[in-house]
């Protein structure tokens, strides 16, 4: 009895600590969201160039992912997650003293490391929990995306005060605390290593599954997406409503703070109710945001019996940001409910399964930005960025259905006894 409680205090405390360090690296990761608002002025940037600076850390998070999941299996999350936090301290103190959009490029593909935490600490704490609680403890650390609320939050405020330099400065110093506290309040469990001489390349065939491609779908739109509008959404309220850079952050983290502190509950909601129960879900409340947020600013006029008439349709920043807060509750189910999935289907191969869908959704993450920012140079058009992910989520609804929902029994003895696996 008192090793079974000790175990759990263990576990809790591996949890508390590994949510704090996801959600610093995931401040860090973010940084650009709102300091390339300035570095984009001082370079001159178009749209396109400003995107791929935005993407250019996520890039490197993203590659990383499979590697370091196979490597948490191997040796532990413990000293995984503490040497990559401790590796990006230097670059992101560096990153102040960049003055040329090389060094920014180049800075940021090492800031980058630290999105890479997500598939360390995902298996780390998993393993220290009962199956039927997986699904709670992989979404409470994925609570640690809320870090880019977070960075709307304190990025503004130094921007303003200190100039954007110490922002970079600011996050070095809390990012190396971290990873002392980490250090000294996580624990590690031999039983939890998960010894293979599975190479790298071997690790990858499982892509060859079309569940996992499936999975990687749905992610690089709940995280990937997550990911790209977050770091989009602070020049978009300025641009497209004419906000101050402190009053853009603080109306995008409506967006990006439910999106991360509520994985939490969607974790809880698949464990109760089923992975594929929620994602179908989360993909329609998405449809219909992407839908409506897509429709761009128009003023057209029309021949009537008292002469023309002009009307105007768009959205005002209030509906806009409504709709952005309920696209991030959806998200931040989403997140929650694929990684179920992938508890659920490969037990014992969180780590490397989980890195290859984290790096689809990172890579997700990457490609938007980037692509958003053409389609604006291309087009002109700010909504252009929610037309491409509301055609995004058409893919993984009509995959989704053909793959899952058809299958599903409706009627009869089957669906009986479906609904009592499920």
């Amino acid at each position: 009895m008192a090793s079974e409680l000790r175990n759990q205090r263990k576990a809790w405390s591996v949890l508390i600590v590994s949510t704090l360090a996801f959600t610093v690296c995931f401040m860090v990761w973010m940084m650009f969201g709102v300091i390339g608002i300035p570095i984009k002025k001082a370079l001159d940037l178009n749209s396109t160039q400003f995107g791929l600076l935005m993407a250019t850390p996520v890039l490197t998070g993203s590659l990383i992912r499979v590697p370091l999941g196979i490597w948490t299996d191997r040796f532990g999350g413990r000293i995984v997650m503490t040497i990559l936090m401790a590796l990006t301290v230097p670059a992101i103190w560096m990153m102040s003293y960049a003055t040329a959009y090389w060094h920014f490029l180049t800075i940021g593909l090492f800031v980058g490391l630290a999105g890479g935490s997500f598939s360390v600490g995902t298996p780390y704490v998993a393993r220290w929990f009962p199956k039927h609680r997986q699904g709670m403890a992989m979404g409470v650390y994925g609570a640690g995306n809320s870090g880019a609320a977070v960075n709307k939050f304190v990025a503004p405020v130094l921007l303003v005060a200190f100039g954007w330099t110490m922002v970079p400065q600011v996050y070095a110093a809390i990012m190396l605390g971290t990873v002392v506290l980490f250090w000294l309040f996580s624990h590690s469990d031999p039983a939890h290593l998960v010894p293979s001489n599975v190479s790298f390349k071997d690790q990858l065939k499982a892509l060859k599954d079309p569940k996992v491609i499936k999975y990687c779908q749905y992610y690089s739109i709940v995280f990937g997406g997550y990911v790209a509008l977050s770091l989009w959404m602070v020049q978009y309220y300025v641009g497209e409503f004419g906000l101050d850079i402190r009053v853009a952050a603080l109306l995008a983290a409506c967006f990006s703070l439910p999106g991360g502190v509520l994985r939490a509950i969607g974790g809880i909601l698949a464990d109760k109710y089923s992975a594929h129960k929620v994602t179908w879900w989360v993909m329609w409340v998405s449809w219909i945001c992407l839908f409506l947020l897509s429709y761009p600013q128009t003023d057209f006029t029309i021949q009537t019996v008292n002469g023309p008439q002009t009307f105007h349709i768009g959205l005002n920043v209030y509906t806009f940001t409504g709709l952005m807060f309920i696209l991030g509750i959806a998200w931040a189910f989403g997140k929650a409910s694929v990684f179920k999935y992938i508890s659920d289907d490969y037990p014992k191969n969180i780590g490397a399964i989980s890195g290859i869908v984290g790096l689809a959704g990172g890579m997700g993450g990457f490609v938007l930005p980037i692509m958003f920012g053409a389609l604006m140079d291309l087009t002109g058009i700010r909504s252009s960025a929610f037309m491409l992910m509301y055609g995004v989520v058409w893919v993984s609804l009509i995959w989704m259905y053909w793959t899952e929902v058809r299958q599903t029994p409706v009627m009869g003895a089957d669906a009986k006894s479906f609904s009592l696996q499920n």
